[in-house]
C-alpha cells in the first residue's frame, strides 16, 4: 500500500510542473489573443490526465486504506480530501467545455478553471494532518 501512496506524492510533483506550464500558455495566449493551438491543448490535456490519474491512484489507496486510521488521519480527513479533490479533478476538465469559443476566452476560461483547481487541492492537502508539502511519502 506504501507504493500507492508513493506513486501519489509523486505524481502531485507532475500536476504542479504540468500546471505551471498550462498557466504560462494560456496567459501568454491569452495576453496576445492568440489562437487557440495544439499545444494549449496537449498541455491542457495533459494536466486534466494527470489529475484524473492522481484522482484514480487517491481512490484506489482510499478503498484499500480508507477507514483505518493511520499515521493521523482520521475518517472525516480522508473523506474531506476525496472531496475537495473530486471537485479539483471536475474543474480541471472545464477548458474542454470551451473548445468552440474564440482563442482568448478559451485562454481567459481555461487559466481560471486551472487556477481554480489548484487552489481546491491546496485546500484538499491542508486539510491533511502533518507537514505533506516537501514530501515524497515512502521515499523521504
Amino acid at each position: 500500500m506504501s507504493l500507492l501512496l508513493t506513486i501519489h506524492s509523486i505524481i502531485r510533483w507532475l500536476i504542479l510542473l504540468a500546471a505551471l506550464a498550462v498557466v504560462i500558455r494560456f496567459a501568454i495566449g491569452w495576453w496576445k489573443k492568440q489562437p487557440f493551438d495544439g499545444v494549449a491543448r496537449g498541455l491542457s490535456s495533459a494536466f486534466s490526465g494527470l489529475m484524473d490519474t492522481q484522482w484514480l491512484i487517491g481512490l484506489l489507496f482510499f478503498i484499500w486504506n480508507g477507514l483505518a486510521i493511520e499515521n493521523g488521519f482520521a475518517i472525516r480527513q480522508r473523506w474531506e480530501h476525496l472531496v475537495i479533490m473530486t471537485i479539483a479533478v471536475v474543474v480541471a476538465h472545464l477548458p474542454a467545455m470551451w473548445k468552440k469559443k474564440e482563442g482568448d476566452l478559451r485562454y481567459r476560461n481555461g487559466l481560471f478553471a486551472v487556477l481554480a483547481a489548484l487552489v481546491l487541492v491546496v485546500v484538499g492537502i491542508s486539510l491533511l494532518p502533518g507537514n505533506r508539502w516537501l514530501t515524497i511519502s515512502g521515499l523521504f
